[in-house]
């Protein structure tokens, strides 16, 4: 079922709700090259100032104004400015005037005139002068701001970049990628979308690509149908196409072995096909996207998804790709809650996520590294934070490869 949220996030909408929601990203974004000079925190909100709104066809689009800070902007602030991030953090929720003092301190600099200082007593000998200037220098950088454009005059502010990030939209990276597909003369399903502050996903899945892996799915059973993988062993090819438009994580396609009986998609991440936002270095101003621009990066980006398809949506990949999950798919779990412990850590995950995935190995009745692997992807269908869902997907192999080893 679609979710969509009012802070323009999706989590498992369909395409065509996937597809609406970024185009009225796109045409409320807004982009510039922003001198440190021109951004203030003012009451943990981000004020822009002093940038020159911009005459085009379209009309005047202002720049100057307020715009509310994603988490995302945060950590770009924190990582910037050399703030620790939990420490920012709590300003924001508990002193937001140490927030702003923080942000703007580092921002802008100041300058503070030393009082004397005297040994002793009073009437005691001074030892250093009055009146002594410390100038705490302002940052002198330029950084890339995007952002939306909002009602009431607060928009809100997604990331702040390097001025030598490279862009690759959310609505590019999706026209690339059906392009790429049509180019490969494909047959697919477009299956689940999310949509988070970071990051877009949508799942791929090739009806026409499919191959039996009776040893991967031995004495499993759906979590959510209780349908056998014994007596429906059937898995297809398919991939999830990534893409972050705030720096968090390049442009990507990464094989999935999607299982029929309960749409687990197992990701394959070391095949991943990938571009790294980078670009060349811009001036200051509001960033104004010409249409060639757009133009070749959905013509390079089609012609990776092009070449992705041909490889991943292909059954001799699948078939090699089924052959080396299930070497180490059949070894035994002796100590369960154990060993998907020690995994869940070992991978970075939160404590918070043991009791779910060991909850979905046992109602899935596989008792081996492979069982391991379908718990991650069967329960990462059930979490509301699709960016920890995907992550799950993404590490569920290696789970697997752990508790083989």
């Amino acid at each position: 079922m679609t979710a969509i949220h009012e802070t323009d996030t999706a989590r498992n909408a369909e395409f065509a709700d996937l597809v609406a929601l970024v185009r009225s990203q796109h045409a409320r974004k807004l982009d510039l090259v922003a001198p440190a000079s021109t951004l203030r925190s003012q009451g943990g909100l981000l004020r822009i100032k002093g940038s020159d709104a911009q005459l085009d066809e379209d009309g005047v689009t202002p720049v100057d104004g307020l715009y509310r800070p994603t988490r995302v902007f945060d950590e770009g602030i924190a990582d910037k400015l050399g703030i620790p991030l939990g420490y920012l953090r709590r300003l924001r929720t508990e002193r937001p005037d140490l927030y702003d003092a923080n942000v703007n301190g580092w921002l802008h600099g100041r300058s503070r005139h030393v009082a004397p200082r005297y040994e002793g007593g009073p009437g005691s000998t001074q030892i250093s002068p009055g009146g002594t200037e410390v100038i705490y220098p302002a940052d002198e950088r330029s950084f890339m701001v995007r952002c939306f454009t909002g009602a009431a005059g607060e928009g809100v502010a997604r990331a702040l970049l390097s001025n030598g990030y490279g862009i690759m939209d959310n609505l590019d990276a999706l026209t690339a990628m059906l392009d790429g597909v049509k180019q490969a003369g494909a047959e697919i399903e477009l299956g689940r979308c999310d949509l988070t502050e970071r990051r877009m996903y949508v799942q791929v899945k090739s009806p026409a690509v499919s191959a039996l892996a009776p040893a991967l799915l031995k004495g499993y059973r759906s979590p959510f149908t209780g349908d056998s993988g014994d007596e429906n062993p059937t898995v297809f090819a398919g991939f999830v196409l990534e893409n972050s438009e705030v720096g968090n994580g390049a442009w990507s396609i990464k094989p999935q072995v999607i299982i029929q009986v309960c749409s687990n998609g197992m990701t394959i991440t070391k095949d991943a096909l990938r571009a790294v936002h980078v670009g060349s270095r811009l001036e200051d101003g509001l960033i104004r996207w010409t249409a060639d621009t757009a133009r070749k990066n959905v013509e390079l980006v089609t012609a990776k998804t092009r070449d992705a398809v041909a490889t991943f949506l292909d059954v001799d990949y699948l078939s090699a790709t089924i052959a080396a999950l299930e070497e180490k798919a059949g070894a035994p779990v002796a100590k369960p809650a154990e060993q998907i412990k020690t995994v869940v850590k070992k991978l970075g995950f939160a404590e918070s996520h043991i009791d779910g995935i060991l909850d979905h190995f046992i109602r899935g009745g596989q008792v081996t590294a492979g069982g391991v692997a379908q718990a991650f992807t069967s329960y990462s269908q059930t979490l509301d934070d699709a960016d920890t869902a995907h992550e799950l997907n993404s590490q569920a192999v290696r789970a697997m490869e752990l508790v083989a080893a």
